[in-house]
């Protein structure tokens, strides 16, 4: 009895013993990562305000913190824990997340901070001497190895099956893939920029791309009209614009140029018979393929790519540029006594899609005011003089809001940029599964978009089934004053030309589901309504037309079915005048039983 009394006690204390062994690990390691955590938002803020010598110091102290997690996991006595049956899901879950933790650290952090160190943001922004290209080719192998270990962890986490793990490890696991996810799209991007941004800005040889300047007081599906066309020309980081002309000054293409099968169907012929409608279709490399093949076959010459941007992108920029003042003798002359020749974030959108048009009676002349002020910005640009920072940040917010778009004609370019929301493509791996898009096409054949407000937002249904139902509801407010038909110019009104009433506002709507899905009903204002199905890259696709009184509201709802994808939707639309934020609502999801 004695002896079954001694071999208990010692029993008893080998496996206190043990628990208490593994309580220090776990309180270790617990203690490590929590400290990396903390270090890791203090890196974020270093590399944002590019101090490179902090963040290697930063760097450093985080290397110690995650190497001594990693070292708790790699006790033999916690490893023998996690050969546990039940218990043991959560020390190798444990460990894993300090394994990436450390990877991710020594693996991507340090080469990423290496990285940032070759690159100067001053010396990369566009300046009238050119830029130093170099060290961003030079950064490219410590990118791509940052890329490669982030994505190694984060598909080592996302592999855990956190259902079997005690909440206190299953949330910072959650947590930690969420982290590591925006990481890895982050860097990916990083990546794939350095590989082709050096020869996309002339580091080679010159580059010459097409420049569309978007009208968005007529819309497009893109944004708006073509109202300026010119070539930008890319030399070692330095730019010029040159052969600067309007889209209507191009004339009629006949013959057309030939147009995808499907898209001429839904969008008819007129994007290969004018510039001012490649992009009534809101596919930019088939815009850009238009766009590319019109010019140089009216104007000569080879062009490298084609990009897009918009007076609101335009007005971002004046953020980072700041104030742009006048100089050309035409454009004082055009500006006279009414409009400003001193140009902002601020005046720079109403004076270009509004004030212009009241302003300058003659189409042409308000044609060379617009494409101008445009090459003043881009003048302002290219002297080097913005605030780095925030001219990405000013670029990352056109991308985003959908204001800049870049199509390469060389291959493995356009490859990268058809992965990214910059390449506009409505197919791909840059489209996510269950995407909406809506955008607008005016039918009035004027100026009219300006006084448009729109909203449009996602109704998720009860699935039906086993599928999917989603109904897209379009609200469309015509702003224009009462008297619009006579207080505005002819040349915004439209004057009737096209068979709208001057004041009103038509516009074809053409809604966009999910790859696979069906379009199924239309209503406007509740009602039943005819519209026109198409299919565009296995995408279904329908298309309303609206007409608005000046002061009048409609509402169209799409309501798309068979919807195979069982994810969050995402959504699209064209860029306005408004902010996107303000047309684009949060979903709303039916409460389903």
């Amino acid at each position: 009895m004695k002896r079954i009394v001694i071999i208990s006690a010692g029993i008893f204390l080998i496996v206190a013993g043990c628990i208490l062994w593994l309580s220090y690990k776990a309180s270790s390691m617990y203690s490590h990562l929590n400290s990396a955590t903390s270090l890791v938002s203090l890196l974020k803020d270093e590399i944002l305000q590019d101090d490179t010598i902090r963040a290697n110091e930063i760097t450093k102290e985080l290397q110690t913190h995650t190497s001594a997690a990693r070292g708790a996991g790699e006790d033999p006595l916690w490893k023998a824990a996690g050969m546990l049956p039940w218990a043991g899901a959560n020390f190798r879950a444990a460990s894993e997340v300090a394994v990436s933790a450390d990877d991710v650290t020594q693996l991507g952090l340090t080469p990423l901070v290496d990285a940032l160190g070759l690159l100067d943001l001053k010396m990369l922004t566009p300046s009238s001497e050119g830029v130093d290209l170099s060290p961003l080719s030079a950064a490219r192998p410590k990118l791509l190895a940052a890329a490669h270990a982030v994505r190694e962890s984060s598909d080592r986490l996302n592999a855990i099956n956190e259902s079997a793990l005690i909440p206190q490890l299953a949330v910072p696991l959650v947590e930690a893939r969420e982290e590591l996810s925006s990481m890895r799209n982050g860097l990916d991007t990083a990546a794939d920029i350095s590989s082709i941004a050096p020869n996309m800005l002339g580091a080679e040889a010159p580059r010459r791309y097409l420049l569309l300047i978007q009208n968005n007081a007529e819309s497009r599906a893109s944004g708006g009209i073509p109202g300026a066309v010119a070539v930008l020309s890319v030399d070692q980081g330095k730019l010029t614009l040159e052969s600067q002309t309007s889209a209507s000054a191009l004339g009629k293409f006949s013959p057309a140029i030939a147009v995808e099968a499907q898209q001429q169907l839904i969008y008819s012929r007129r994007p290969g018979l004018y510039m001012q409608d490649v992009n009534l279709t809101p596919d930019f490399p088939t815009t850009a393929d238009l766009a590319k093949r019109m010019w140089e076959t009216r104007m000569g010459g080879s062009l490298d790519g084609v990009v897009s941007i918009d007076p609101v992108a335009l007005s971002y920029i004046l953020d980072a540029t700041g104030v742009v003042h006048l100089s050309d003798p035409l454009l004082l002359t055009l500006a006279g006594e009414r409009l400003p020749t001193e140009l902002n974030s601020g005046n720079l959108v109403r004076t270009l899609l509004s004030d212009v048009y009241a302003e300058i009676s003659e189409p042409q002349l308000q044609d060379a005011y617009f494409a101008g002020v445009a090459h003043e910005v881009f003048d302002a640009l290219s002297k080097g003089t913005s605030d780095p920072k925030g001219l990405i940040v000013s670029l990352t917010r056109s991308v985003d809001e959908g204001r800049l778009r870049v199509w390469s004609n060389t291959t493995e370019e356009q490859d990268v940029l058809a992965s990214y929301a910059l390449g506009g493509s409505i197919t791909g791996v840059s489209v996510s599964p269950a995407e909406f898009g809506v955008y607008f096409n005016d039918g009035t054949g004027a100026k009219m978009d300006y006084y448009v407000k729109r909203t449009v937002q996602l109704l998720k249904e009860c699935a039906k089934d086993g599928y999917e139902e989603t109904t897209v509801r379009v609200t469309s407010v015509n702003s224009a004053p009462a008297d619009a038909a006579t207080s505005l110019p002819t040349y915004v009104t439209g004057g009737g030309t096209y068979g709208v009433p001057p004041g009103s506002v038509q516009t074809n709507i053409v809604a966009y589901g999910p790859v696979q899905a069906n379009v199924e009903t239309a209503k406007l204002d509740g009602e039943k309504t005819q519209f026109a199905p198409y299919v565009h890259s296995n995408r279904p696709v329908g298309v309303v037309a609206v007409q608005l009184a000046p002061g009048e509201s409609r509402t169209v709802e799409f309501t798309f079915g068979k919807i195979v994808q069982h994810v969050e939707p995402n959504l699209v639309v064209t860029p306005t005048v408004e902010p996107v934020m303000n047309v684009r609502l949060p979903t709303q999801s039916a409460a389903c039983s």
